[in-house]
């Protein structure tokens, strides 16, 4: 007696496994998609932070017959200015004139200066804090300025944070990545127009 051949196919069993697969697999080439959109998402995001990357340095100029000490922006994106400490051997100072007397230079209490706390910075700016005229209080104040030491505090437009503080003595150190900058404190060196006046409840 002939047996008829079974010509039925593969049984249920195997198609199923067959679905299983094609399911990770779908599965896993989601999971590519997204890691894929993510990297690039993070990739779009740090090429934008670079565009607008600032970068604060101090700067010392003698041109004209003048001498000008200022901050320059030096990056690519304006510089948010949140924060700003001037310190005579490590003691903050809250103005320009207390600056000069902790110097030992009280004839220049008179020197004209401004204050970069809380100003944007647009890039390749450069804004003056005080300058000389006179080119014999230039050696004086040059002698006594290693005595000076700022810290600043600036943001980028996209909110990333960083302070320089030239009070640490290792270069590489003096700027460091911060969240965000600290809240003004009574060691704030500001312009005396921009100090908020006294109110009966202070104090």
């Amino acid at each position: 007696m002939n047996e008829t051949p079974n010509v039925s196919g593969p049984a249920p069993g195997k198609r199923v496994e067959w679905n299983a697969v094609a399911a990770v697999i779908a599965a896993l080439i989601g999971l590519l998609a997204l890691v894929v959109s993510s990297y690039t998402a993070l990739l779009q995001r740090e090429q934008v932070r670079a565009e607008v990357w600032p970068y604060l340095q101090t700067v010392i100029t003698i041109d004209q017959g003048g001498l000008v000490v200022g901050v320059e922006n030096k990056g690519v994106g304006p510089a948010l200015v949140g924060g700003l400490r001037i310190y005579v051997d490590d003691k903050p100072q809250r103005g320009w004139p207390d600056v000069f007397d902790a110097l030992g230079l009280p004839d220049l209490r008179e020197t004209r200066g401004s204050t970069v706390n809380g100003v944007v910075i647009a890039p390749g700016e450069r804004i003056q804090q005080i300058g000389l005229d006179d080119a014999a209080d230039f050696q004086p104040l040059l002698d006594r300025y290693p005595r000076m030491a700022m810290a600043v505090c600036y943001c980028s437009t996209l909110g990333d944070c960083w302070l320089l503080d030239e009070r640490e003595r290792r270069p590489e150190h003096r700027r460091t990545q911060i969240d965000a900058c600290p809240a003004r404190g009574a060691d704030e060196f500001i312009d005396n127009e921009l100090v908020p006046p006294a109110t009966a409840g202070d104090g």
